[in-house]
């Protein structure tokens, strides 16, 4: 799971987070929610053909030890999952797809974080097979904040960068746990 935010015992008043873990006393909105789907190097694939899903079985695929979906995904492309890891395992998924990006090998990347990366030629998407989207970014705040004007104009702010100007979700609803 994600790490825990202690509010008293930092400066933030709003803090964005990976996931959307529940956590008692604090409002967690998700922000940000993404597929995945393969990426390398342009470097790589000059090295080694991979031409079909079934390719991905001869070469080093990049996990990472928060939500690794290389399972879900070879399903998704239709190929019985082989057994995991087949490559180096790292800390988070951003650590892999850097890999990735330095020629390593294969890394199941979120879209939502490599667009730019693709769109700049320095990363390239293999196969149409994605995972089901999850949350990635949550906004994040202390329940009994949860009306503070500061805090209400960032999250219209942030939600507006997320998702384009009008379309902020509604009022938020705090989980509270005993």
């Amino acid at each position: 799971g994600a790490p825990s935010i202690d509010f008293a015992s930092n400066d933030a008043d709003v803090v964005i987070q990976w996931a959307d873990d529940p956590t008692p006393g604090l409002v967690v909105e998700p922000l940000m929610e993404s597929a995945r789907y393969p990426v390398a190097s342009a470097a790589l694939l000059d090295r080694v053909g991979v031409n079909t899903p079934e390719d991905l079985l001869n070469v080093r695929l990049m996990h990472d030890e928060v939500d690794d979906a290389w399972e879900e995904w070879f399903t998704n492309a239709g190929l019985p999952p082989p057994a995991m890891p087949r490559g180096p395992v790292f800390p988070n998924c951003e650590l892999a797809t850097t890999a990735a990006e330095q020629g390593q090998g294969v890394s199941l990347a979120y879209d939502a974080v490599v667009r730019n990366t693709i769109a700049s030629g320095r990363l390239v998407r293999l196969f149409d097979a994605v995972t089901m989207p999850i949350v990635i970014y949550s906004l994040t705040y202390p329940v009994g904040r949860a009306n503070d004007p500061m805090i209400a104009e960032f999250r219209e702010w942030i939600f507006g960068q997320a998702y384009g100007e009008g379309t902020v979700p509604a009022a938020p609803v705090a989980i509270m746990q005993g």
